[in-house]
């Protein structure tokens, strides 16, 4: 009988749950920020709840002598990367024909760091992410995506040389 790389956790409604309120505090934020002014927190609890479960899912594979840098970035290339470049195409090809050509430069620019996973360095010099109304920067919500690619790239030999 064969092991596999990635077994099957028991799920956890629990869990669900708490990201369903994290996503529904930061969906609030957006729409009202005075309705709920701390419902941006909602991203640090799903980055928390990211965290735990990557952590056991190391330590388990780890423990089973299953780990695999490879097998490990590769699922989360595919479970990340489709999305965001679909993302990135289609926000390209509205930004071709909306923005004028003084933001499309900066759109491009954000593409690209967004594309490298490095848009919350971009974005860190470029906008106030707690300023209210539009910030003129259609990608700004892929940071999130490049601080949890950043967490993917170093987290699992932190874990690794500690456990």
């Amino acid at each position: 009988m064969s092991q596999s790389i990635s077994p099957k956790r028991e799920y956890r409604a629990d869990i669900d749950g708490l990201r369903a309120l994290a996503v529904l505090s930061v969906i609030i934020f957006h729409i009202n920020p005075q309705v709920l002014p701390g419902g941006f927190l909602g991203v640090d609890i799903f980055f928390v709840i990211s965290g735990y479960l990557i952590t056991g899912i190391i330590l388990e594979q780890n423990h089973r002598g299953l780990f695999s840098f490879l097998h490990f970035y590769v699922r989360r290339i595919k479970r990340i990367f489709p999305a965001l470049f679909v993302v990135l195409i289609l926000s390209s090809i509205v930004a071709t024909l909306l923005l004028r050509p003084e933001m499309y430069v900066n759109f491009m620019k954000s593409a690209r760091y967004s594309s490298a996973q490095l848009s919350n360095f971009f974005f860190s010099r470029k906008v106030d992410y707690f300023s209210e109304g539009f910030s003129g920067q259609p990608l700004l919500h892929t940071w999130s995506l490049g601080v949890e690619e950043q967490f993917y790239l170093f987290w699992p030999l932190l874990v690794l040389i500690n456990s």
